[in-house]
């Protein structure tokens, strides 16, 4: 009987079932390195699926019901930092949590989840964090998965950025072994895409596939819960938890394939990848492999073996242990963690965090040391009246004492790890703040931080036009207009105010319109350029008053869109939209007013039927530049056959439509691709031949 107890979430009951007895969470002391000890960091998680690091040394944690929790200096925060709606049947819920790369410019989360209505599917969404909570509406939806069955295990759901930028995600079977080598779904396979869920163009199957299975990366996994990005080569190495024999880790490599269901476990099979390490897990206490980290802190804390050395775990076994990728060789870290042991982390100060499923535990094993701060308190500047905070985290949190001082004086009672001056006065200017960490091990005493407090008040911009929610047009002209207010001086003049307009596609910034000074001006949006729905104009507003203070306020201008869309007769031809040469049909969003060029590829094959293109829907030129109309814009390309393309020769080169037999693509079978090739080469419009 297939061993189900791959099922992560339910394992411990089918374990039951089967008759394996399991020692529960607490029932002998932990087995840890010499020298090392165990301390808890956090409790009283529910059913947490997975934990990532943010920069500021926050550990945020996953619950499978759709709560993303926040553990600091102080230990797990009460109200969690999102809630999404989920549905957490078998596997499903929520999975997977990323930070985005460039955080301190662009403070995003991403998170993978199950959703909650129809069609049940996982899905990827990223979210703008403000503080220990994220900004209410700010859920953009970036990657859409395919529809689950009604088997609800195998779901996988890690995402992690690699080091080339990219979003990598894995996805289970979902319970059917087919879907893993098949390109024509997302079952079964390793995901890369861009931070916006757009598809990278250099993916293996971006021309073979199509859609969304463009995505794809390898394939060929059964249920990948967990994988690891080494911080420095950017290796990939991916647990896959196996079905009756084998537990896998594989290096997630462009276009491999890892042969499940054909095979589990060490392989010759040509044209499979054979794992780089695989363990036997037949019966208790080993069952699922989980856990993934490299061990490269910033300060080692354990030998310097154990450097580049690849940590992982198993479920039911509660061990975690270290896979040396150069020598092939496994070690022991540490065993007798109880049972559901399900993420594993590796700090900067070279400590080990596990996590386990079944208590709700986070838990660090490391040297017995002072505190370590990762964020020190920071300088204030904060008007008189107005309340400052100074903030202290501790990577290694647990059991810590704080106490703060003032110009070198304890303040009583304040023995947190903040501290807030309520309302400042003007005495309070330049005072120093600095906290006293300590724990068993030692002690550790923050920087000092400053406190400025202004009686010159800030003054307030206010931007008149354009207003919240205004829309435009490419080729539109915007108006801008606005005003400034000082407490002390009162109306600023046109000369305070200065207006700047910078462009936003997805991610990154133009700079559009400069420094202008005055109370109002205006600018004109393009109407070619960038065709994507994705962009908007941000109208940056600063008033400075005469002592120096300034502020800011901006309006965004977003895009009217329609749906552009684009379809031939017979379906499944390709059509061209500005650079692109695009499968039918092709349906976008386009900017109202933007110029977009579209076409015909005349004549094509699909399948053994060769077309040549006779009309457009609407009558109009083969190839041609079109303005985004105000409505939605439906365009048929009509087709009808027409004798095979032929090569021609063009420029010293041979252009021509050159025959590519995959049988593994998405449609199966052929397919054709316009390619170049020097002269000197032969073909019918089928095969390409060298004559060298």
């Amino acid at each position: 009987m297939p061993r189900r107890i791959v099922s992560l979430i339910t394992a411990a009951l089918v374990l039951a079932v089967a008759g394996i007895t399991l020692r529960p969470a607490g029932g002998s002391a932990t087995i840890l390195p010499a020298g090392v000890t165990e301390t808890p960091i956090a409790t009283g998680i529910i059913q947490p699926t997975a934990m990532t690091r943010m920069p500021d040394g926050r550990i945020l944690v996953s619950e499978q019901t759709g709560a993303l929790r926040v553990v600091d200096g102080g230990g797990l925060i009460a109200e969690p930092m999102l809630r999404v709606s989920v549905n957490s049947s078998g596997e499903r819920g929520l999975l997977g949590i990323a930070v985005d790369p460039d955080f301190a410019t662009t403070p995003y989360i991403y998170v993978e989840y199950t959703t909650a209505t129809a069609p049940i599917r996982n899905r990827i969404s990223r979210f703008t964090v403000s503080d220990n909570t994220t900004v209410a509406g700010s859920e953009q939806v970036i990657f859409e998965l395919d529809p689950l069955s009604t088997l609800t295990y195998h779901n996988g759901g890690a995402i992690h950025f690699g080091r080339d930028g990219k979003l990598y995600a894995t996805v289970g079977d979902n319970g059917r072994g087919a879907n893993s080598p098949d390109l024509g779904t997302l079952h079964g396979k390793v995901l890369r895409i861009n931070r916006d869920g757009s598809i990278p163009s250099d993916n293996p199957y971006f021309d073979t596939a199509t859609g969304t299975n463009r995505a794809i990366w390898a394939r060929g996994v059964r249920n990948p819960f967990t994988f690891a990005v080494h911080p420095t080569s950017g290796r990939i190495f991916l647990n896959d938890v196996g079905q009756s024999t084998w537990e896998e880790i594989n290096e997630v490599i462009r276009g491999a394939d890892f042969g499940w269901p054909t095979t589990e476990g060490p392989t010759t099979v040509a044209g499979i990848a054979s794992p780089i390490f695989a363990y036997r897990s037949a019966g208790a206490p080993e069952c699922a492999i989980v856990g993934a980290a490299f061990y490269t802190p910033a300060e080692a804390q354990f030998p310097a073996d154990y450097i580049g050395d690849y940590l992982y775990g198993d479920y039911c076994a509660g061990w975690i242990r270290r896979f040396d990728p150069v020598t092939g060789t496994v070690e022991p870290f540490a065993s007798d963690l109880g049972l559901g042991l399900v993420d594993v982390l590796v700090e900067p100060s070279g400590s080990v965090l596990y996590l386990t499923r079944t208590d709700g535990r986070l838990m660090r094993i490391g040297n017995a040391a002072a505190p370590t701060i990762s964020e020190q308190p920071q300088d204030q500047t904060v008007d008189v009246g107005a309340a400052a905070t100074f903030r202290v985290v501790a990577s290694n949190p647990a059991g810590i004492a704080y106490q703060w001082e003032r110009d070198g004086v304890e303040l009583p009672g304040e023995t947190g790890n903040t501290l807030t001056v309520v309302t400042t006065v003007a005495a309070d200017d330049r005072a120093t703040f600095r906290v006293r960490l300590t724990s068993p091990n030692g002690t550790t005493t923050s920087t000092v931080a400053t406190l400025r407090v202004s009686t010159n008040r800030v003054p307030q911009a206010t931007i008149t036009s354009p207003t919240t929610g205004q829309l435009y047009r490419g080729g539109e002209v915007i108006g801008f207009s606005g005003t400034g207010v000082d407490p002390e001086d009162g109306p600023l003049g046109p000369g305070a105010l200065t207006w700047r307009v910078v462009f936003h596609h997805d991610l990154h910034t133009h700079p559009f319109l400069g420094d202008t000074p005055g109370a109002s001006g205006e600018f004109t949006i393009p109407n070619a350029g960038h065709t994507e729905e994705n962009v908007w104009y941000r109208v940056q507003l600063t008033v400075r008053d005469s002592g120096g203070r300034t502020a800011s306020t901006y309006v965004d201008v977003h895009p009217r869109t329609v749906e552009l869309r684009l379809t031939t007769d017979p379906a499944g031809l390709r059509v061209r939209l500005d650079d692109q040469v695009l499968v039918s049909p092709v349906t976008v969003r386009s900017v109202v007013g933007v110029r977009r060029a579209i076409g015909v590829v005349s004549p094509q094959t699909l399948g053994a039927e060769s077309y040549g293109f006779t009309a457009w829907s609407d009558a109009g030129a083969p190839s041609r530049t079109i303005t985004t109309p105000e409505t939605d814009l439906a365009l048929v390309a009509q087709h009808a056959p027409a004798d095979p393309p032929a090569a021609q020769e063009s420029g010293g080169l041979v252009v021509l439509e050159a025959e590519v037999s995959d049988a593994q693509t998405a449609r199966g079978g052929k397919s054709w691709q316009t390619v170049t090739s020097p002269v000197g080469f032969s073909g019918s419009g089928a095969v390409l031949s060298d004559p060298n």
